[in-house]
C-alpha cells in the first residue's frame, strides 16, 4: 500500500522533444507510483511512444527533468535506464525465433561455467524459474520460439524483462495481436507482476484491457497532457472524449498520486 507523501518511482517534468520542426513532446508531465498500473492513451500522433523511448534512454530529451526515486537522471541509452529498473516491451518483442525460450530469455548474458563455456543447466533452471513466477506454462524451456503462438511470445517477452528484476516494465500495445485468450492470460501476468510491486506502463489503444487491470489512465493529444484520471473516478466515455477533445489540464501531483492510491488500497 502507497502512503501518502510517498515518492514516485517515476517522474517525469515539463519533458520537450523535437524532430526537426516537429515537436512530438510540449511540456509533458508523468508520474507514476511503485506498484502501480498506468494505462497511457492518445491517437497515433500523440507522443506516446517518444514519451517511453525519452524515459527509457531510446531517445534524449531536449528538456525537461525524469526523477527516478527521486533522483534526476540523464539516460544515454537504455542500458542506463535498465541499470535502474525500467524495461521496456516493444510491440514487434524483439525475440530471435531460432533460438528456444531460455536462450531467449537470456540472450547475451548467457550464465557461463569456468568463465567460457555457456552454463546451460543454470541458464534453463533460471529460465523454467522466471516463467514460473509470472505463472506461464510452456511445454518445454527448450522450445523455438517461432513455434509459439503469439501469446506464448509475448509471455516469452516479458519474462525476458522480468529476469531483470526491474521497478518498472512499459508495455508497448501488448496486446494488439493477441487472441481473446491470449489477451486474458497476459492481463493475468500483469496482475501477477502488481501483486509481485512491479510498476508498468501500458501503451494501448484498447480501453477495456486498461481498465480491467489498470489504476489510473493519462491521456495525450498532439504531445501535450489532457487527461488524468484514476480508473475507478472516470469511464472509458469520458476518456475517448479527452482523446477527441483534447483540452489540456493540470496534471495530478505526487501528493495527490500518494493519495489516491492510499484509498484505492483501502
Amino acid at each position: 500500500m502507497t502512503t501518502p507523501g510517498a515518492t514516485p518511482l517515476i517522474e517525469m517534468r515539463n519533458i520537450n522533444k523535437s524532430f526537426g520542426a516537429v515537436q512530438a513532446l510540449k511540456d509533458v508531465n508523468l508520474h507514476l507510483m511503485p506498484g502501480e498500473i498506468l494505462g497511457l492513451v492518445g491517437d497515433n500522433s500523440a507522443g506516446k511512444s517518444t514519451l517511453m523511448k525519452v524515459m527509457t534512454g531510446a531517445y534524449i530529451r531536449d528538456s525537461g527533468e525524469v526523477l527516478i526515486n527521486g533522483q534526476e537522471t540523464h539516460f544515454k541509452g537504455p542500458h542506463d535506464s535498465r541499470a535502474l529498473g525500467v524495461e521496456m516491451i516493444y510491440q514487434d518483442f524483439a525475440l530471435c525465433g531460432n533460438m528456444d525460450i531460455g536462450q531467449n530469455i537470456f540472450l547475451g548474458r548467457w550464465p557461463k561455467k569456468m568463465g567460457l563455456f555457456v552454463n546451460r543447466e543454470k541458464m534453463y533452471a533460471n529460465a523454467s524459474e522466471v516463467l514460473k513466477r509470472l505463472k506461464v506454462d510452456v511445454n518445454s524451456v527448450y522450445q523455438k520460439v517461432e513455434s509459439l503462438s503469439g501469446g506464448r511470445q509475448q509471455s516469452v517477452a516479458i519474462a525476458r524483462a522480468i529476469s531483470f528484476n526491474p521497478k518498472l516494465v512499459v508495455l508497448d500495445e501488448p496486446t494488439a495481436n493477441l487472441s481473446v485468450m491470449a489477451t486474458e492470460r497476459l492481463l493475468e501476468t500483469m496482475a501477477e507482476l502488481k501483486r509481485q510491486g512491479v510498476a508498468q506502463i501500458i501503451i494501448s489503444h484498447r480501453m477495456t484491457d486498461i481498465f480491467e487491470v489498470g489504476d489510473r489512465i493519462m491521456v495525450l493529444k498532439r504531445g501535450q497532457n489532457v487527461g488524468d484520471r484514476y480508473i475507478r473516478n472516470t469511464s472509458e466515455k469520458e476518456v475517448l472524449e479527452l482523446i477527441v477533445s483534447g483540452t489540456p489540464e493540470t496534471r495530478l501531483t505526487a501528493e495527490e498520486a500518494a493519495a489516491g492510491a492510499q484509498l484505492a488500497g483501502a
